[in-house]
């Protein structure tokens, strides 16, 4: 904490603060809106949709528990539910009982699935690589990565989905 920061009143920000906390709002704001819009437009699908489909795409199988794709997804089981059922109706993704704990549902990616996740992905790479790669150099997008980690961390202890190396 800057010493700035120590003389004011806890609810206000320093204008230090309040310079990096603007920056980082407007990201949260307007990054979702691009990359939804860049989905839609392309794939018909949102990028919460895509985030299921390139999750369960990489995962073992293709399968996962609803519960661990909600933990990943940040979501609730209902807003789960309600997206996989979008994704059932062209056929991309296919709930199941678990075989070994009847109580447990899976989500398993199609064949169909798979090839609606690959024809997205280029759009929405370029579209991730223009407007964060293409405006930041190697070492700050490095740097982001990490703070966006250690911003995770302190909201969740057991962190954030992180593809397999």
């Amino acid at each position: 904490m800057t010493s700035e920061s120590a003389e004011l009143p806890a609810r206000d920000f320093a204008p230090d603060e309040l310079d990096t906390w603007s920056a980082v709002a407007t990201l949260l704001e307007w990054m979702p809106a691009a990359l939804d819009a860049q989905l839609q437009r392309d794939a018909g699908l949102s990028h919460f949709e895509f985030g299921i489909l390139y999750a369960l795409a990489r995962a073992e199988d293709g399968v996962l528990r609803m519960s661990e794709l909600a933990g990943y997804a940040n979501s609730t089981l209902s807003r789960l539910s309600r997206a996989v059922a979008r994704l059932e109706r062209p056929g991309w993704v296919r709930r199941e009982v678990d075989p070994s704990d009847g109580r447990v549902t899976l989500a398993r990616i199609t064949a169909e699935g798979r090839r609606a996740q690959q024809a997205a992905a280029p759009g929405h790479v370029d579209l991730v690589r223009r407007v964060v790669f293409g405006s930041l150099t190697p070492a700050q997008a490095r740097a982001l990565g990490e703070s966006s980690r250690r911003i995770t961390s302190a909201l969740r202890a057991d962190g954030a989905w992180r593809p397999a190396p």
